[in-house]
């Protein structure tokens, strides 16, 4: 019997379906503004299928993504309702913890506009400090690079809050960071900062094994959360992508998603959720397998 973590699944992804509307470079972020309190209801319907942790839809919430929006001003307010819809949610619910989310500078899974760490960690430091006083933990998503890595990790360390690193895998081989970098050579910043967690996110669950072998070697709570997207296709590997240049999956149905979420476990992981593409269903067919196996869900 292991006492396993469960995060909820997409954030980002469920608000846009929910929603209906055409995507924007703004992704979630537009989403949240256009339909104040659909965020709320899809923290609450992963709280009922079994998560424990409510992610804040704050992962595309940094200035730099700002930059001729429109939204320059509006960036600390957008923070505050992304928290408002979580705690709300939580609240309802009458239990649980909220991880606030801090995604990639830039873009996602692009190495290549990653800025360096001594630019990286100041921008991480104003989002980590308007989350800091209302969320249980951080976690510092999909991050693609060593550099990355060091940046988020020195622009939340000042916080005192629990720190998960969660790190982005090859698609095609899962022992590396999609900089290429192996994800091995992670473990002299984990070293450094010591994160409460490392996890391994947002790439196809096939990948995830061969990720999660060298960070259990970090001697760290370790864990995974997939996506079900097809492929990160070229089109979206370019400036202000929108979300219709990827595709879902067909075969990563619940069953399916528990199928992979249960052999995590079986290597040792203790948090365990969904990224893009997954759904309450997938969350709630996760709880129903671990606990079916013994497990007990914290």
């Amino acid at each position: 019997m292991t006492e396993i973590v469960l995060l909820d699944g997409s954030i980002g992804q469920e608000i846009v379906r929910r929603a209906g509307d055409r995507p924007t470079p703004l992704w979630s972020t537009r989403a949240m503004l256009d339909h104040p309190g659909l965020l709320q209801e899809v923290h609450a319907d992963y709280f009922r299928a079994g998560a424990t942790i409510a992610t804040t839809n704050t992962y595309a919430i940094h200035r730099d993504r700002f930059v001729e929006t429109g939204l320059e001003g509006d960036f600390e307010r957008l923070i505050a309702q992304a928290l408002a819809e979580a705690t709300a949610a939580r609240d309802g619910f009458g239990g649980g913890r909220i991880a606030g989310s801090i995604g990639p500078l830039g873009a996602s899974y692009r190495a290549d506009v990653v800025p360096v760490p001594e630019i990286a960690a100041p921008l991480i430091a104003e989002v980590a400090g308007l989350l800091a006083p209302h969320v249980d933990l951080l976690i510092c998503e999909t991050v693609c690079s060593l550099n990355q890595a060091e940046g988020a990790l020195r622009g939340v360390v000042e916080t005192g809050l629990p720190v998960w690193l969660a790190v982005t895998v090859s698609d095609s081989d899962g022992s590396r960071l999609r900089s290429g970098e192996a994800v091995a050579d992670l473990g002299d910043i984990v070293a450094r900062y010591q994160p409460a967690a490392v996890l391994a996110n947002c790439s196809v669950p096939e990948a995830m094994a061969a990720a999660l072998g060298p960070i259990g070697d970090f001697g760290l709570p370790f864990g995974a959360y997939a996506n079900g997207f097809r492929a990160i296709t070229s089109a979206f590997l370019q400036d202000r992508p929108t979300v219709d240049a990827l595709e879902a999956r067909s075969d990563l149905g619940p069953e399916d998603y528990a199928d992979f979420a249960e052999s995590w476990v079986e290597m040792g992981a203790s948090i365990v959720g969904g990224c893009c593409e997954t759904s309450p269903a997938h969350i709630a067919a996760v709880k129903n397998r671990l606990e079916r196996a013994g497990h007990v869900i914290v």
